[in-house]
């Protein structure tokens, strides 16, 4: 018999890192955990939001976080959605 129970999600692709000063785009339903707030790792306050990686952090101190570290931004710590390809359908 098969346990019904989902495992534990696996974080998600990260995409691509946003310039210095720009903005997130965390529209994924998985940035945001319903069943429990934890401490930001930025600012220790609650938070629902979850970063790719499950950290737990506000996305505007993952922002600010990014415009103070542009050289280790680079290494993916906080990142944007991967972006579905839009279809060309060949109309004007």
């Amino acid at each position: 018999m098969t346990s019904r129970r989902k495992s534990k999600a696996q974080p998600f692709e990260p995409g691509t890192v946003p310039a210095p000063g720009g903005l997130l785009d965390w529209r994924d339903s998985r940035h945001f955990d319903s069943w429990q707030d934890r401490p930001c790792t930025l600012c220790l306050r609650p938070t629902p939001m979850r970063a790719h990686s499950g950290e737990a952090v506000h996305k505007v101190c993952a922002e600010s976080w990014v415009a103070e570290n542009p050289v280790e931004a680079r290494l993916g710590r906080f990142a944007n959605d991967v972006q579905a390809k839009r279809r060309d359908t060949g109309h004007a």
